[in-house]
């Protein structure tokens, strides 16, 4: 036991993260030269396209030092803010860090709070001043910056380049010495921390866990605390870059257990595994359920296709458990699934994996977060829908969710930011200057003023500059209204708003006003409403198409020509009548894109 190191690698996106992966997978030839490619953790085509890692892996590497023979355990990590629970999992299996700062970028908003998260788990930080090899590198002013943050020597920090291999082995040589060896005792009862879990089609669920104290060995009968389901240990082994099996795993061990599990929601991220007959006492500390902060509708297309879509929809949520989703339906888009997910970037990655793996076409309607209802009668009901909201006189108060956002920006942009900022509601809380001209600035934020743009409007007036990382914070009271879209009197579902009362004439006039654009236009009248309950607060109208029908009246008596006018008017108010308005897609996401 005294020669394993378990550590993960925490950075902000696009630091070096998977590329040091590779180079410590290299260096200690746990991957041969012909296995080699770029992000060799990252399986997924999506991971590899956008340089984002979004499912976490484990791998054990072998290494000497001094005769001495070493296990490590490299615990990654996803590296997004809507992923931060997994993060902390991962973290609270290990006892270090690698923290990689990028020589030219500085520390940007995720390294600190994963840094952070690092530090309460009381982690041993090893810095890595990584891509010092660039042109644009400043790796004096950056050292000044890990030093503050950290509080280390500047001897501590070691330099690297991940990209040609240089100060790898300085790299190994430090998990060794600095980072210390696991404790616990291998005689106690089993208790290990579950920190990933994946699907695979033949064996079912494999979870990924740590073991604290104990030993589990193939053909255990093992229960886990959070749901108290029991099962018989079909497999358990190591991680190589494939899976290795084992006869037992013992305590400071990373592996994965195989037990014919089905259901995704049986396993649940951050739960304690421990024997059936001699139990543990009490669980790992810091589980959670996950909770889904942003929701959206998904629909198919064609409306044909509503089962296929369920079906895909539950093989992706074996891989991934925090998208959860139940059925609903809508006058407008016919019948669909209303769906949970953890943030913007974890939405439209379920809906790129959709379209790729299993070549579904969806509709998504306005992404929207949920709210807390207080009634009257002393009921509190979850609303995840506009049109869920119980009547205004049945209604005492209603709450919505607020976030911690952390900025970290160049000082030149901080008036541009604080604006923008505070137009979403958003109250600040401390400026903080890390150096001369970088800031670090915190706002409390409503959750439902992010989901839109805010992150593209923050890199567009920052020129990129800016990094943001949010935490959840807690349900506050606000004055929120319901907006209603209407179509010639008739509301549409899918267009319905939940916006707050000093947004909503600005919101309601731009949503008639986009779409007037979008609408073709008819034989009719189209008249275009927004309203709060019964109050019109903007309209707009799309103009009829008409035919001269008074073309062949030439000459004759005024009044032939105002009989046929007359005619078709009635003719046209009929039509209004029976005609239905056709919203084309476009119209349900040009919500986001209103500025």
């Amino acid at each position: 036991m005294k020669n394993i190191r378990n550590f993960c690698i925490i950075a902000h996106i696009d630091h070096g993260k998977s590329t040091l992966a590779d180079r410590l997978l290299e260096y200690t030839n746990t991957i041969q030269k012909r296995e080699m490619q770029a992000q060799v953790l990252d399986d997924m085509d999506l991971e590899r396209e956008r340089g984002i890692t979004i499912k976490s892996h484990a791998i054990q590497m072998k290494y000497e030092l001094d005769g001495v023979h070493y296990n490590y355990n490299l615990i990654d990590t996803p590296g997004h803010v809507d992923f931060s629970y997994e993060v902390s999992r991962a973290i609270a299996a290990c006892e270090g860090a690698l923290l990689i700062v990028d020589a030219a970028q500085g520390i940007q908003a995720q390294t600190i709070s994963n840094l952070y998260l690092a530090m309460e788990h009381n982690l041993t930080i090893i810095p890595i001043l990584n891509k010092i090899d660039l042109e644009s590198a400043n790796p004096e002013m950056v050292k000044d910056q890990i030093v503050d943050l950290v509080g280390c020597d500047r001897e501590d920090i070691i330099s690297a380049s991940a990209k040609t291999g240089l100060g790898v082995h300085g790299i190994l040589e430090a998990i060794a010495k600095r980072i210390p060896a696991p404790k616990g005792s291998p005689t106690a009862p089993l208790k290990a921390l579950i920190f990933d879990s994946v699907f695979n089609q033949f064996r079912g669920i494999v979870a990924y866990f740590r073991v604290f104290e104990g030993e589990v060995r193939k053909g255990d009968k093992v229960k886990f605390f959070a749901t108290g389901h029991q099962y018989v240990a079909d497999e358990v082994g190591i991680l190589k870059l494939e899976k290795s099996p084992r006869d037992v795993v013992k305590t400071g061990d990373v592996g994965y257990i195989i037990s014919g599990i089905k259901e995704a929601r049986e396993v649940k991220v951050g739960d304690t595994i421990t024997h059936v007959e001699n139990p543990c006492i009490e669980a790992i500390k810091g589980f959670e359920d996950v909770k889904p902060m942003v929701f959206a509708g998904i629909y198919p297309v064609d409306t044909d296709e509503y089962e296929e879509l369920r079906n895909s929809i539950e093989k992706l949520q074996l891989n991934d458990a925090s998208l959860v989703f139940q059925p609903e339906a809508s006058a407008a888009l016919g019948f669909g699934f209303r769906c949970g997910f953890l943030g913007m970037l974890h939405m439209e990655i379920i809906q790129e994996r959709l379209e790729r793996e299993y070549n579904m076409t969806v509709i998504t309607t306005v992404p929207n977060v949920s709210y807390t209802a207080y009634m009257t009668s002393g009921e509190i009901r979850e609303i995840h829908n506009p049109s869920e909201l119980p009547d205004p006189n049945f209604l005492e108060r209603i709450e919505e969710p607020y976030i911690k956002a952390q900025i970290i920006t160049k000082s030149e942009f901080t008036g541009a930011i604080m604006t923008l900022c505070i137009g979403k509601r958003g109250h600040i809380v401390k400026q903080h200057y890390l150096t001369t001209d970088r800031v670090e600035l915190q706002f409390d934020m409503p959750l439902a003023e992010i989901v839109f743009d805010f992150y593209d409007k923050l890199k567009s007036i920052s020129k990129g500059y800016a990094s943001f990382d949010y935490h959840p914070l807690e349900y506050r009271a606000s004055e929120l209204v319901k907006l209603d879209i209407r179509l010639n009197a008739e509301p549409v579902d899918a267009l319905s708003a939940l916006v707050h009362r000093t947004h909503a004439y600005e919101f309601g006039r731009k949503m008639c006003e986009k779409l007037k654009e979008l609408i073709t236009r008819q034989q009719f009248e189209i008249i275009i409403q927004a309203s709060i309950g019964s109050k019109i607060i903007a309209r707009e109208t799309v103009k009829a198409l008409r035919k001269d029908v008074t073309a062949k009246c030439y000459g004759g008596d005024i009044s032939r020509k105002r009989k046929l006018l007359e005619k078709q008017k009635e003719g046209k108010k009929r039509m209004r009548q029976v005609g239905n308005v056709e919203i084309p897609q476009q119209a349900f996401l040009a919500v986001l894109k209103l500025d």
